[in-house]
């Protein structure tokens, strides 16, 4: 078992850092077609059958769209520092561009107000995968230029309702599922299998990143709120030497894919040389990769497991898929199952010296920007203890603590030897919808009953109260 003898008081971490909680709004909202929201890719892609476990849907979700405020003392009560959610496009402007919905507006002005009245500092994500169904009807989705400038439109507005009050802002989550899940795989919404549409996604998630960097600032009005973006940016470990090509091609297919253009203004000579087989980048137009470049004040960071790869001895050129695949040219590689690693109910392997290294990598790569955990967590089998004499439920999960226990204790490592981070967010405040696997893995430090929708704080959640309170590590023992 991985380390749980850690003691409170032992690792303490410095004033200023910060301690939170993330959601996304398609995973707990609900209240699909309440409030004037419009369609997003997402309802289109669950309600298609086969496509989500079980049929499941984003319909009801958490609910905490009518629960708003039962959430937010939730919140209050475990000592948040900031929480961490995203914003629905299509709740905020139906069809992704043209009238804003009002209603939409203010349910997240009064979010944004019920955490500041609690002391928690909001952080608003403006993409977390649910693009407006319109969008993709009218111009491919992420596919086309068209929506880049929506974004930017999009964030432009929900910038001036909210700026003089949130605390950060970041503009994707995750591109990369976004693009390479969305256009290439199919996997996740809309469903769409051609790689060559995927790399596209990719280009124009950058462009609107950039676009929407620049709108921000121009309206935002609050003088100390940062901008940032947040990447799962993979911890790539070759299995051995000779796999350091495997480790390379994911590398810049899934990593500098996004931080080329956002952080250093082009895309690696590499990637373009690697993907060639699929497009000729021609939808890269002149000054794109200028907008793509923007200052950011902040780099956001998932992290879920290390990606150990090897080459694929087995591969053959000829019969490499255009589509349907992982990303483009995934096939030259294998993900490898490292024998003896503990493992989350997903089968992720949980290394939490990856953490700790990605960290490191990353305020190499990228000295003076700082660095922000805006996800990580795992997916474990709860345990739920029937009501005892209190006629409360208790959910001991004790695997989840244990694993915060050890990846918040790589986070100071890596402070420790110079990385330099500003914050930690456990992914997730609740057990949610899990997109394509639907309502089975549960990744919640608070339980909900998906028949009454009843939460549960779990164990993990008293220890993570206890960490935001005193910012120090507590030990298993303690929760």
């Amino acid at each position: 078992m991985y380390d749980d003898q850690i003691t409170h008081g032992n690792l303490e971490f410095p004033p200023g850092f910060v301690f939170g909680a993330a959601t996304a709004a398609y995973q707990i909202e609900g209240g699909a077609t309440d409030g004037g929201r419009g369609p997003s890719i997402w309802d289109t892609f669950s309600h298609t059958p086969g496509k989500t476990a079980a049929g499941a849907t984003g319909d009801v979700a958490t609910d905490h769209f009518h629960r708003v405020e039962d959430d937010l003392d939730l919140m209050a009560s475990l000592n948040l520092d900031v929480y961490r959610f995203s914003i629905s496009w299509s709740r905020v402007m139906p069809t992704g561009e043209g009238d804003v919905n009002p209603q939409g507006l203010a349910f997240y002005s009064d979010l944004v107000d019920g955490l500041l009245a609690r002391g928690i500092k909001p952080v608003v994500t403006l993409n977390h995968w649910d693009l407006p169904q319109a969008l993709e009807d009218n111009y491919g989705g992420w596919r086309g230029r068209e929506t880049a400038y929506a974004f930017e439109r999009y964030a432009e507005t929900v910038g001036a309702a909210l700026g003089d009050r949130v605390a950060i802002w970041s503009t994707h989550n995750e591109p990369w599922n976004n693009s390479y899940s969305g256009y290439g795989s199919g996997a996740f919404a809309p469903g769409i299998s051609r790689h060559e549409d995927a790399l596209k996604a990719v280009h124009h998630l950058n462009l609107a990143h950039g676009l929407a960097v620049a709108a921000l600032r121009r309206v935002i009005t609050k003088p100390d709120a940062q901008v940032s973006v947040v990447l799962n940016i993979f911890r790539i470990e070759a299995l051995t030497p000779q796999d350091e090509e495997a480790a390379r091609l994911v590398d810049a297919v899934a990593n500098r894919a996004f931080t080329g253009p956002m952080l250093r203004g082009a895309y690696p000579q590499d990637l373009l040389e690697d993907t060639r087989r699929f497009t000729d980048w021609s939808f890269v137009l002149p000054g794109d990769l200028e907008i793509c470049h923007q200052p950011l004040d902040l780099l956001g960071v998932n992290y879920y497991e290390v990606m150990h790869v090897r080459v694929n001895p087995d591969f053959d050129p000829a019969t490499e898929a255009m589509g349907g695949t992982d990303f483009p040219g995934s096939e030259r590689i294998e993900n490898v199952k490292v024998d003896g690693l503990e493992r989350t109910a997903m089968g992720w392997g949980i290394e939490p010296h990856g953490l700790t290294e990605l960290l490191l990598d990353l305020t190499k790569q990228f000295p003076g920007l700082p660095l922000m955990v805006m996800e990580n967590g795992a997916a474990f089998d709860d345990v739920v203890l029937e009501a005892g004499p209190g006629g409360d439920r208790s959910v001991l999960d004790v695997d989840r603590t244990q694993y915060l226990i050890s990846h918040v204790s790589a986070v100071h490592s890596a402070m420790l030897r110079g990385a330099d981070v500003k914050g930690y967010l456990a992914w997730s405040l609740f057990d949610n919808f899990e997109w394509a696997l639907g309502y089975g893995p549960r990744f919640g430090i608070v339980r909900v009953d998906y028949d009454t929708l009843e939460r549960t704080p779990k164990l993990s959640s008293r220890w993570f109260a206890e960490l935001c309170a005193t910012r120090t590590v507590p030990g298993l023992r303690e929760a």
